[in-house]
């Protein structure tokens, strides 16, 4: 059975990025409707200091009692901000359950999640996870200032400037790292695998990237394939990629077709359902586990226009959430040859819901598996080939060994 995605599945967002703890237990207190937000312009602020009603085994007092020291005690009254105390409050409470990829986002942080999506900011190029708690380097964006510096997915970011990244929530490093075009920023970072960290001054440029490329290489006395790379599942990707697949399906001596998911973060994912219907006739294409228990199973719901031509699919480690769906649904249909590394292993899924004021929720809603109904959180999908990209050479030999397969 086919189901379609509804308006509020649209919106669910599988994020590589993913959020650090903040270690903040009063925040839980004030959650529990302690308080109440009235935003307006400017945003005001409305406390109630009543107990809930049906909360009467958690005792308040104690949050209030250390608001009224801080504000009778605190040496420089000018930071005593109310808003940005309740802001903390709520980051801590939503911290405390101790998922990185569920977060509240004050309102600039919730407007840069946005362009993200929308492939349009201004910054050094960068997709950001967390490696073991870790600040890391999902993925540097192709052509892009960071790669130019010899950023690699994977590498540890140990400091933005002088401050140290530990603890450091993602909202925070990306409001960091981002700034005006032009303007510099020094990054510590440390390659995966190496002792030394590094320092890169990078200048940050305008990113906006295409989600959605194409290249055509010529085989000896075999026609072409097409190299279709796909950098994220976000606002334009489906526009792009009919765009893009147009172009490939009037190429008469096309061969077959290489899908390079290589540094895909994710994105949406009734995006990576759309993507893998291009190559499926049917069949299902990810299942969704709720919190419940129960599961919903999303299948092909168009007609692809290359569901019959050979296909190889690039992965490696900064390939991740959406990018892993298809890999994997494509992978267990047997469609397609994966090659290149083992991708990130993220499987669960964020709903991005919007508060008032132009804050943002990105919260845990369920986790999505395979067609088979395995999970590959923390695991990843595994090439049929793995073959390792060679940093030390010119070479790219993950796209060769996909070539390879085409003119054996």
């Amino acid at each position: 059975m086919k189901f379609k995605l509804n308006l509020r599945q649209i919106r669910i967002t599988i994020f590589i990025i993913a959020i650090a703890l903040l270690a903040s237990g009063v925040g839980y207190w004030l959650g529990e409707n302690h308080f109440s937000l009235e935003f307006t312009k400017p945003p005001r602020i409305t406390i109630e200091r009543t107990q809930p009603a049906d909360k009467e085994d958690i005792d308040f007092s104690l949050f209030w009692d250390v608001w009224d020291r801080l504000s009778a005690s605190y040496l420089d009254k000018k930071v005593l901000s109310p808003k940005e105390m309740v802001y903390g409050a709520i980051q801590g409470m939503v911290a405390s359950l101790g998922d990185p990829y569920t977060v509240f986002l004050k309102p600039a942080e919730n407007k840069q999640a946005k362009e993200d999506l929308n492939g349009a900011f201004e910054g050094v190029g960068i997709q950001l996870g967390y490696k073991d708690d870790q600040l890391a380097v999902v993925a540097p964006l192709s052509g892009m200032p960071a790669e130019k510096m010899g950023v690699r997915a994977g590498d540890l970011i140990l400091k933005i400037e002088d401050k140290e990244t530990a603890g450091m929530t993602l909202p925070e490093a990306v409001e960091l790292i981002r700034g005006p075009k032009g303007t510099k920023v020094r990054l510590t970072f440390l390659h995966e695998g190496e002792k030394e960290p590094y320092e890169a001054l990078i200048t940050r440029e305008t990113i906006v990237v295409p989600s959605v490329e194409v290249a055509f290489i010529k085989l000896e006395g075999k026609g072409e394939v097409a190299h279709l790379k796909l950098t994220r599942f976000g606002e334009r990707t489906n526009d792009e990629w009919n765009q893009v697949v147009d172009q490939i399906v009037s190429r008469p001596s096309l061969t077959g077709v290489i899908l390079d998911l290589r540094n895909n973060p994710g994105g949406y994912l009734s995006g990576s359902v759309f993507i893998t219907s291009e190559f499926l006739s049917s069949g299902v294409v990810v299942q969704q586990e709720n919190a419940n228990g129960s599961r919903e199973s999303y299948s092909v719901d168009r007609t692809g226009k290359i569901t019959a031509q050979p296909l190889v699919v690039l992965v490696n480690k900064g390939s991740a959430s959406a990018s892993e769906i298809v890999a994997g649904a494509l992978q267990e249909d047997k469609r397609a040859k994966i090659i290149g590394e083992t991708t990130f292993g993220k499987g669960t899924i964020q709903e991005a819901q919007e508060l008032v004021g132009g804050a943002g929720l990105h919260v845990t809603t369920a986790r999505w598996l395979l067609p088979s109904g395995k999970s590959i959180d923390k695991i990843g999908i595994i090439p049929d080939n793995q073959i390792k990209d060679e940093l030390t050479t010119e070479e790219d030999e993950q796209l060769q060994g996909a070539i390879k397969i085409f003119t054996d």
